[in-house]
């Protein structure tokens, strides 16, 4: 695995970096122009020198910090067991790292104002507008040429997975990177169960009802028969252009279904696999838990499995059903191709800021 870490100032992008090569032994890279020049890592004069080392030596792990521009990530990105992580956090507590990382170094802190202005410099390649240029409302702090190719800002919204740093101690981030698990192979390439459950959140995108998207995978050895999203019949009018007044209305969920012009997005992959393609050994993937309704219909259809990722308001009912019939109902969790960590209570314990991590 080739992991790069992008990210605001003081966001914590050395200190996870430097957790992956204590816990899990990856190997520190740098480029030899860069500001994160570090004396333990392997050094390369470009990143095409960088990227050849690693793939030569791929079945290595691998962090770099030195991904500054769209061409350096598209380099990189060329790799399937490359994957980008990017790390912020709120700006006070960004600033007080700032503050400790200058006094441990001796070096004279920056005011809030220039650290503010450094920030969006580098997050986005921003020109910091004077007094001047606020009191006449003009001129241009943009340099739009510049932003999409290495704004900082544009490279974290790529990222395979984020995390908002705003821990105040390092045992604090350690035990959630623990448990966020960045190592898990899944990210690079899914297990069956994740690969299907993407594709029905994908088919989801094509659903018209107003209500809700669910999309679901029809499988059987691996394969997909089918795939299926909720909205109204061929040729009615689509739901979310008024073809259902069910949905189009405040109808709670599960009431007036007997007036739902929609069909579920499993009664749609049932009709279009026919009973002679489903039957023995076939897996249903789904987005939402099935409803009672569609869970009657999989069991008459033969559907052996039904795996779901979000729960529904009658999941009791179908899990009651399901286990009658024999069938086996299971819930997946994908690891998330971006994930997010966050702390609500960050600001508690503010003065123990000396402790975190730069």
């Amino acid at each position: 695995m080739f992991i790069g870490i992008t990210g605001s100032i003081c966001s914590g992008k050395h200190t996870i970096a430097e957790w992956l090569v204590s816990v899990h032994g990856f190997t520190p890279l740098t480029l030899r122009d860069n500001d994160n020049y570090r004396l333990d890592a392997l050094h390369f004069e470009t990143p095409s020198d960088l990227l050849e080392y690693v793939t030569k030596n791929w079945i290595d792990n691998f962090v770099t910090c030195d991904i500054d521009s769209l061409y350096v990530l598209e380099t990189y990105r060329k790799r399937p067991f490359f994957l980008l992580l990017a790390v912020d956090g709120p700006l006070t507590i960004r600033y007080q790292r700032c503050l400790a990382r200058c006094q441990d170094l001796s070096h004279q802190p920056p005011t809030l104002e220039r650290f503010i202005i450094e920030n969006d410099e580098r997050l986005f390649k921003i020109v910091a507008p004077t007094n001047e240029f606020v009191r006449n409302d003009q001129g241009h702090t943009l340099n739009s040429d510049d932003f999409s190719i290495s704004s900082i800002y544009n490279l974290m919204t790529m990222a395979d997975l984020t995390i908002v740093n705003s821990f105040l101690s390092l045992q604090l981030l350690y035990a959630h990177l623990h448990g966020l698990n960045i190592t898990n192979s899944e990210r690079l390439r899914p297990s069956w169960d994740t690969y299907f459950m993407h594709l029905s959140d994908l088919a989801a995108l094509r659903s018209n009802c107003m209500k809700r998207r669910v999309g679901c995978i029809l499988v059987k050895d691996f394969r997909v028969i089918a795939t299926g999203y909720n909205g109204t019949a061929r040729g009615l009018k689509n739901c979310n252009q008024g073809g259902c007044e069910r949905c189009n209305d405040a109808v709670s969920c599960g009431k007036e279904l007997d007036t739902c012009l929609c069909l579920h997005a499993e009664e749609n992959a049932l009709l279009e696999a026919g009973r002679e393609r489903t039957g023995q050994g076939s897996i249903l993937y789904c987005n939402t838990c099935p409803c009672l309704r569609c869970s009657v219909k999989l069991i008459q259809s033969g559907v052996t499995e039904v795996v779901y990722y979000k729960t529904y308001g009658m999941d009791s009912w179908t899990s009651r059903i399901l286990k009658e019939a024999g069938i086996k109902l299971r819930q997946h969790s994908p690891p998330t191709m971006r994930l997010v960590l966050q702390k609500s209570d960050y600001m508690s314990g503010i003065a123990n800021i000396s402790d975190i991590m730069m």
